[in-house]
């Protein structure tokens, strides 16, 4: 029998490895092709930035550096990396990253709705000074979390590089800090201002064909961000909850439970190249649109969605 437990055990493990390998491949391999051609796209008409652009280069930037990194734990599923501070720095800079993503994503949803439900009086402070600000807020708070709970991701308490042991939980602190900052606030506030955004350009009435046409695809924008952010992070969140009861709980269930991280920790990967490729498509037709129409004119303290300059201000 502990013959067939040790094969069972080494067979499992072979699979998790190859899975990992093949899984973050091709994740880091497009997710990087679209990151580089969305800062291309970015890069290539700076003279027509807005603080939209500003949100939006931040966003990018955190999906690159997250990706930057994954050639690590591709190496780490064939060869195990010794567990070292290295290992230390980079789970930290993978969810510094990804929470970075997370809160930048929010701030893009809020921008958009203010946007379009106040267009005029919120004028004022729309500005790429002020998202600037805004996103280095956001650097600057997940990086002070990640050093507060630095502990949590010692070496000594690591059973890979990648992975914390089964004998210990993460604290209960960093667990709240974790499930309500850094999800269950931002995805309440992405559903609420993406449904209003929404609710908002599909009320509006238009007589030109063009500008309908701009709003439906800024609504299949919004919507598929909506459905990407709730897919991709929901998982991984539920997945810190089930690991921390089974922990507590010494569920029996734990490796199933496990298997399931990593699975959610892929699937919260896959974001950075879904998002690219609306944020992709969104660039090249405001550029499309600018240069079609010179005419137009955007000030700094305006939006940069296409459909978003025709639109009054509300009741």
């Amino acid at each position: 029998m502990d013959v067939i437990l040790v094969f069972r055990t080494n067979l499992r493990k072979k699979i998790q490895e190859i899975l990992q390998a093949v899984g973050y491949l091709p994740v880091f391999l497009v997710g990087l092709l679209l990151n580089m051609a969305a800062l291309r796209v970015f890069f290539a008409k700076r003279a027509m930035w807005t603080d939209t652009h500003i949100y939006m280069l931040n966003l990018a930037a955190a999906n690159c550096s997250l990706m930057f990194f994954l050639p690590f734990r591709i190496y780490n599923a064939f060869h195990s990396l010794d567990r070292t501070p290295l290992c230390t720095f980079l789970i930290s800079t993978h969810y510094i990253n990804m929470y970075a993503s997370i809160l930048t994503a929010t701030a893009i949803s809020v921008h958009r709705y203010l946007a379009v439900k106040y267009p005029f009086h919120t004028r004022a402070w729309r500005s790429k000074k002020v998202a600037a600000v805004v996103c280095g807020t956001i650097w600057v708070t997940v990086v002070t979390i990640c050093a507060v709970f630095r502990e949590d991701n010692n070496p000594s308490k690591l059973i890979t590089c990648y992975e914390i042991s089964q004998d210990i939980t993460l604290s209960v602190e960093f667990l709240v800090v974790l499930e309500v900052l850094g999800y269950l606030l931002p995805v309440l506030i992405l559903v609420f201002c993406s449904t209003q955004t929404i609710r908002v350009l599909m009320k509006e009435k238009d007589e030109e064909e063009d500008t309908t046409v701009d709003k439906k695809n800024i609504i299949g924008i919004v919507t598929a961000n909506l459905i990407v952010f709730v897919v991709c992070y929901t998982p991984i969140h539920l997945g810190f909850l089930l690991r921390f009861l089974s922990k507590t709980n010494k569920w029996e269930s734990f490796k199933l439970v496990r298997d399931f991280w990593l699975v959610c920790e892929w699937i919260a990967t896959t974001n950075c190249f879904l998002d690219s490729i609306s944020y992709y498509f969104l660039l090249k037709r405001f550029y499309f649109e600018n240069s079609r129409s010179a005419v137009t004119h955007r000030t700094d303290n305006e939006s940069s969605y296409p459909s978003l300059h025709v639109l009054h201000s509300k009741q």
